[in-house]
């Protein structure tokens, strides 16, 4: 039904020019206008995230939006460099950079989290 869709994901911003500056500049994303005051954040290997005014926005209180990679530690080092303030969470066994170590306990894979200016909640996860 689906299978030449050219699916995409959305989420709402309270500040446009903020979340385009962290995607393009912070992130290194492709930020394209879609028309009637949304954007496009290009994904690196393809689809793209639609971000939309929303006045009244309430940010996501789950993650959103998932970047896979081969050296988590150093993508966090680069986030951190820029600014980025990793999410610490009540319960969960975080190291010092922030990053659950859940790959080597055989839980799943490494992960950090990070919040967009309008608090929509992404991560960085070891491939």
């Amino acid at each position: 039904m689906f299978e030449n869709s050219d699916a995409f994901s959305g989420m709402s911003s309270n500040d446009l020019p903020a979340s385009r500056a962290f995607y393009e500049d912070v992130l290194g994303l492709v930020v394209e206008e879609a028309g009637g005051g949304m954007l496009s954040v290009q994904l690196p290997k393809g689809g793209a995230v639609l971000i939309y005014p929303k006045d009244d926005h309430q940010p996501a209180t789950f993650t959103i939006l998932n970047f896979p990679v081969e050296d988590i530690d150093a993508v966090v080092d680069e986030l951190i460099a820029k600014g980025v303030t990793m999410q610490r969470y009540d319960g969960m066994s975080q190291d010092e950079k922030g990053i659950a170590r859940g790959k080597a306990a055989g839980q799943g894979p490494d992960i950090a989290w990070f919040a967009d200016p309008a608090g929509n909640i992404l991560s960085v996860l070891s491939a």
